[in-house]
């Protein structure tokens, strides 16, 4: 039987000190099949602004590998390549510095168990350091109602893009921009503003921008 108050919260005292509540798994699956189609999308974008451990982005993760398999399994370069635009794609903000770490942990264990049921005998540790640096990256703590890290400093997301062959573009943006974007444009990436013609359009502007590098070099060029 499924135990309510067991599962929704680790404690009383978190509950009251921080708001702390986590969702069910059933739930998690119901919200995620009214945007199925972006769930099933390897590149489309998700933002869980108080992320927990993880609940929604392991869900999400997990709806994307299974197309990053389905359809790219039988190379691994390829595979590699989708998986890691399929992570790179998730991002979260979490209060707590404990549930920032396990929801980063919660990704990578996951991928990592899928990746070595696949390639076991091949297992590219370099590239696995480049998945572990864009949870790190992704998954950040802070406070999403104040938009800031807990040293008082906007939050900074990257954005990851894929350009041809072996290459990765890297934007930054801040949260604070982010965070006013139109609801009906799917990229967490985008805002809106009118245009002096009277037209919708939606154009961030990144507080730094990164050279295209090696998509397998990531952790290396940004140490």
């Amino acid at each position: 039987m499924y135990d309510i108050k067991a599962n929704l919260s680790k404690s009383r005292e978190r509950i009251r000190d921080h708001g702390e509540v986590f969702t069910p798994d059933f739930i998690v699956e119901d919200m995620l099949n009214l945007v199925i189609n972006e769930t099933q999308r390897i590149e489309s974008r998700f933002l869980e602004p108080a992320c927990g451990d993880g609940n929604f982005l392991i869900k999400i993760l997990e709806r994307k590998l299974e197309v990053v398999k389905r359809n790219y399994r039988k190379s691994q370069f390829d595979y590699e390549r989708y998986s890691l635009l399929a992570i790179s794609s998730l991002y979260g903000v979490e209060l707590l510095e404990d549930n920032t770490k396990k929801a980063r942990a919660r990704l990578y264990d996951y991928f990592f168990k899928q990746y070595c049921k696949l390639y076991k005998e091949a297992i590219n540790s370099e590239f696995l350091k480049n998945i572990e640096y864009l949870l790190n990256r992704n998954i950040i703590q802070g406070d999403a109602l104040t938009l800031k890290d807990p040293n008082g400093e906007p939050i900074v997301f990257s954005e990851w893009s894929l350009a041809n062959g072996k290459k990765i573009k890297r934007r930054d943006f801040q949260y604070s921009d982010l965070a006013t974007l139109d609801q009906n444009n799917p990229s967490l990436f985008s805002i809106s503003e009118t245009s002096d013609t009277g037209e919708t359009v939606f154009s961030p502007l990144p507080v730094k921008e990164y050279p295209l590098i090696n998509l397998m070099e990531i952790y290396k060029a940004y140490e």
